[in-house]
């Protein structure tokens, strides 16, 4: 029985400049960052307490990177507080906060333009 999800990924074109987007920007930890070759490193993040890491991937390492997308969606207790923290730190938001019949949401993207989602 499975009973978590270990890992998502993330393909990016530079892993420092995502490394500082979803450390500092974010406010994700670092949970693993080992080299994966001369040009490249393993890098977990991930909230506080959480039990998923968001694995940020080097593009240069997958052939096809620029054809695969996430499809990610991170939960907050506090949308309005989240959002605003996020969009102080420099996150760019792709909407103004959305209410919907199954929560509240609003999407963002990374440096590389890849697009999350955001939800209470």
């Amino acid at each position: 029985m499975i009973t978590k999800m270990a890992t998502i990924a993330v393909y990016v074109s530079n892993q420092q400049e995502a490394l500082t987007f979803w450390t500092e920007k974010v406010g994700f930890e670092v949970k693993r960052n080992q080299p994966m070759g001369p040009d490249a490193s393993w890098i977990e993040l991930a909230p506080p307490q959480a039990q998923t890491c968001l694995v940020i991937y080097p593009k240069s390492m997958m052939p096809d990177a620029e054809e695969r997308k996430p499809s990610i969606v991170f939960e907050t207790a506090n949308i309005q507080e989240t959002y605003a923290k996020m969009k102080e730190n420099g996150v760019d938001f792709l909407e103004e906060l959305n209410q919907m019949p199954w929560g509240t949401y609003a999407r963002f993207v990374d440096p590389d333009g890849n697009e999350f989602l955001l939800k209470e």
